[in-house]
């Protein structure tokens, strides 16, 4: 009731499914929180809620970020309200970790471990292709190009579009799936039939087979888009085109694979080792 007006702005301006559930979350997390209407909040109250998620909640500095720029949107925007606390806000840094990066022959181990052939072919096409969970359960029928092994990525992050490769080991896998279905079907719908599969069914696939695999790191499926991109660089591919494949708008996001790259590394010798 609250956040119709919410609702059709986001609309409007064609945010992602998953950034529009955050905003009307957290708006609503709000209120829940203080036990107020919108037009009872008063910057103390957006205060209390902050500290709450960072010192109860203990919240990362992404989740807070999101959260503070939800607050922001809807009472700037909609409720055209001024908060000093949302405008000069100092967001938190996002804490600088490095990427985990599955070896060649973890990623060979962790996909041997999966029977299922629909499944495998999930994680191989998010390791062979560089793309994130929600862009692989989205895939359909027509953003494959076989003959010339590309796979367009349909509104990726940001709403973009962009082209990427396909694997030749996955070619013949792919073609056998695409000539069961219609066009404009997903490659990989829901259990019902309607729909997609979701990305937590497909993360459960990930983590489900590198428990199996034993593979000891804290690897996500998101490590696999990761692996993607830092094997090609150590193949030496040149970067801007890992740019353009992982669909990064800047250099400096996909230079962070230069940081996890073992190529030169494992040339150095230790000193120990002299």
């Amino acid at each position: 009731m609250f956040f119709d007006a919410l609702k059709k702005e986001l609309e409007i301006r064609n945010l992602s499914e998953k950034t529009a559930r955050a905003y009307l979350y957290y708006n609503g997390d709000l209120l829940k929180f203080c036990k107020k209407t919108p037009e009872s909040i008063k910057e103390l109250d957006i205060k209390e809620y902050v500290r709450h998620l960072v010192v109860e909640r203990r919240a990362s500095a992404s989740t807070v970020r999101l959260a503070l720029n939800a607050l922001k949107f809807y009472y700037s925007n909609i409720k055209k309200r001024r908060f000093d606390y949302l405008s000069k806000a100092v967001l938190p840094k996002k804490p600088k970790r490095l990427p985990v990066v599955l070896s060649k022959s973890e990623v060979a181990k962790l996909l041997s471990c999966v029977v299922n052939n629909k499944h495998r072919l999930i994680l191989s096409l998010m390791y062979s292709s560089g793309l994130r969970v929600s862009e692989v359960v989205t895939l359909r029928t027509q953003d494959f190009d076989l003959e010339n092994k590309i796979l367009w990525v349909r509104q990726g992050k940001g709403r973009k579009d962009r082209r990427t490769i396909i694997a030749e080991k996955l070619i013949d896998d792919l073609n056998q799936l695409i000539s069961c279905k219609e066009v404009g079907d997903y490659i990989f719908p829901s259990q019902d039939g309607i729909g997609h599969l979701t990305a937590r069914t497909a993360e459960k696939i990930f983590q489900s087979a590198l428990v199996k695999s034993g593979v000891k790191k804290e690897a996500t499926c998101h490590s696999l888009r990761h692996s993607f991109a830092t094997h090609l660089l150590e193949d030496g591919t040149d970067i801007r085109y890992i740019q353009s494949l992982l669909g990064h708008q800047s250099l400096t996001t996909t230079q962070i694979y230069t940081k996890v790259s073992s190529g030169h590394l494992s040339q150095i010798k230790s000193p120990f080792d002299c």
